[in-house]
């Protein structure tokens, strides 16, 4: 009859057991020599292009009455921003609704609603490169028919170049601001591990005038392209 040791399969299952447990204090000690900063760039510039936004809206007593002249004063518009130099690949309409107008019977005779009219709307937004004469084209494309002012914001035609120095200043500051944690931690700053990037892109525009009237007054001011990113560095003690 053969026999056997014991000895061997405990030692081999001792072993299975610590294995499982070295895994999480390799990664424990590897979470441990890593620091996570975020560092932000921003650079302003000058505006040169416009994203103007605006509306057309018509009442009529039907619906076709309504989406007519809504359809009329649209394509005046159009026209006359063409007339001006803005080029038809920069022009866009969109949004175009209708619906009815109520009117509430109920407080003078005690009757239910009615329809009154019908309302049309359409929006035609529009990008003009030429900001010198911005004022007289929003002044007179309101007054060929565009009865609503919805948006005017400012951008940069090619903001690739703002955006890479964006980018650059938000890692400068990413790495300022690791090497001032470790060295108030008594610690030694080593390599990049990862790096990535979040958000970032045109920032709010500071307008210094802006009003709606005769010859419409306009100032662009500045744009603020940002860029934000994450650094992992690892660490070491002294």
């Amino acid at each position: 009859m053969r026999t056997f040791s014991a000895a061997p399969l405990l030692a081999v299952a001792a072993l299975c057991l610590a294995l499982p447990l070295a895994a999480p204090t390799a990664a424990q000690e590897a979470a441990a020599n890593r620091l996570t900063v975020t560092g932000t760039g921003m650079v302003s510039g000058i505006p040169d292009l416009a994203v103007l936004t605006l509306g057309v809206t018509s009442r009529g007593d039907t619906a076709a009455q309504a989406m007519d002249a809504t359809s009329v004063a649209t394509a005046d518009v159009l026209a006359l921003l063409a007339e001006t130099g803005v080029a038809d690949t920069d022009m866009q309409t969109s949004d175009l609704s209708l619906s009815p107008v109520w009117s509430n019977r109920n407080s003078v005779s005690g009757g239910g609603d009615e329809i009154t009219g019908f309302r049309a709307s359409n929006t035609v937004t529009v990008r003009i490169r030429d900001l010198d004469g911005m004022g007289e084209v929003l002044d007179a494309a309101i007054n060929a028919g565009a009865n609503e002012f919805r948006e005017l914001r400012f951008a940069l035609q090619n903001p690739a170049p703002a955006l890479d120095e964006a980018r650059r200043l938000a890692v400068a500051d990413a790495r300022a601001r690791a090497e001032t944690y470790a060295d108030a931690a008594g610690l030694v700053l080593g390599d990049v591990l990862e790096l990535t990037e979040s958000g970032g892109g045109g920032g709010p525009i500071m307008m210094r005038e802006a009003a709606i009237a005769s010859a419409v007054p306009i100032a662009a001011g500045e744009v603020d392209t940002t860029a934000s990113v994450t650094i992992v560095f690892e660490i070491s003690g002294p």
